[in-house]
């Protein structure tokens, strides 16, 4: 299982660090993305990492795998999943917290069911 965590606080503390907590939020999200889905993807860390290496754009294909892993722990639970990549990755364009909120959010969500 995964930690729930409160999506308002995250993006105060990510505002209030300068970007920082997001770093760490990030390789939280991933864990648990990966958790979630039952797969053995790349680990949080690797994922900042390549983030931060390419300048960020590992980070586009982040937000879309997120979305696919989401979809993939909303099927496995008997869950309607939509298509949540696209949409994580046009979120992550304009605002990477933005798409951290809305993946905590699912993931939240999924934690109750």
């Amino acid at each position: 299982m995964w930690k729930q965590r409160n999506v308002a606080l995250g993006i105060i503390f990510s505002l209030i660090t300068c970007g920082i907590y997001g770093l760490y939020w990030l390789v939280c999200l991933t864990e648990d993305t990966n958790a979630a889905a039952g797969e053995n993807g790349t680990s949080g860390v690797m994922a900042l990492i390549f983030t931060i290496i390419t300048c960020g754009i590992y980070g586009l294909y982040w937000a879309y795998r997120c979305g696919e892993k989401l979809d993939k722990a909303k099927t496995m639970r008997g869950i309607p999943a939509s298509n949540g990549g696209v949409l994580y990755l046009i979120l992550y364009i304009f605002g990477g917290v933005i798409a951290y909120a809305l993946i905590q959010h699912e993931l939240n969500k999924l934690a109750e069911a």
